[in-house]
């Protein structure tokens, strides 16, 4: 039998982390804080931190890690209804830190993401800093390797821009820098979809592979990997298998979901872990 997501409807009280007030370039954020180890950015999905991307820095804090989980938009910890996270969804798309409907420019919040990998790297040492994004923040794992603290970046399920499918968010002269520095690193880039996926398509990985070459490494998972059922904000609003490692990930030995979460915490362990 395939397991699905947890059936509780609650929301998380996230008191198994650390509330920081962090004010980097003159705007302060609440970032949630738990582990020991090298830093990993977690970046919530629409429509915000809930229980499942909670459950999945809780994975990566367990592996090892010291996670830095920024609050973005919506309220922290909240279960995803539709109505509520459609407003959130809503009111992010005007808003001027995340730019949802621009292609080829990157989204301004990226520079604070930045110097929160600076700091993370600062405060818990190793080699360097990983960073996952998922939906609006998707590409933003990208943005930041003009970081130079940031050597693991994945991208889950990259959106943005909402109305160009075929499009990155990343300027032009950004996504060169980063190829670069992919190719002078010998880095990777992760990153993941699941077949069918309206937000994130077929198109917008061919995108990424056309600016990054073969340093972009993607994985498209079947949509009947997706967990069947999901919270309401994914079943009414995202319609369709869309959240690779939360609200549509099967938390069950041989899943294709599961072994996407296994092979992205492989992949910060031998980047941030390399004895």
């Amino acid at each position: 039998m395939r397991a699905s997501a947890p059936e509780s409807t609650v929301d998380d009280p996230l008191d198994d982390f650390e509330r920081r007030s962090i004010t980097l370039d003159s705007v302060m954020r609440p970032v949630y804080v738990a582990g020991r180890g090298p830093a990993v950015i977690v970046m919530a999905e629409m429509p915000g931190i809930s229980p499942h991307v909670a459950r999945f820095a809780r994975w990566v804090r367990d592996a090892g890690f010291t996670v830095y989980m920024p609050s973005l938009f919506g309220r922290d910890g909240a279960y995803p209804q539709a109505e509520a996270g459609l407003a959130v969804m809503k009111r992010a798309c005007v808003s001027a830190e995340f730019r949802a409907f621009a292609a080829n420019e990157s989204s301004p919040v990226t520079q604070w993401l930045r110097a929160l990998a600076r700091l993370a790297h600062e405060e818990c040492g190793g080699p360097g800093v990983g960073a996952i994004g998922m939906c609006f923040t998707g590409n933003f794992a990208l943005s930041m390797m003009l970081e130079p603290a940031v050597l693991a970046p994945v991208l889950c399920q990259p959106s943005l821009p909402l109305e160009t499918p075929g499009a990155i968010q990343i300027a032009p002269g950004e996504a060169a820098a980063v190829k670069e520095r992919l190719e002078r690193e010998d880095l990777t880039v992760l990153a993941y979809r699941f077949e069918g996926d309206r937000y994130c398509t077929a198109q917008r990985f061919a995108a990424y592979a056309e600016a990054l070459g073969p340093r972009f490494l993607p994985k498209v998972l079947p949509a009947s990997a997706a967990n069947p059922r999901p919270p309401p904000f994914f079943e009414r609003v995202v319609g369709g298998a869309h959240s690779v490692v939360t609200a549509h990930l099967i938390d069950a030995a041989g899943e294709p979901t599961s072994t996407a979460r296994d092979e992205i915490l492989a992949f910060f362990a031998r980047r941030l872990h390399p004895d």
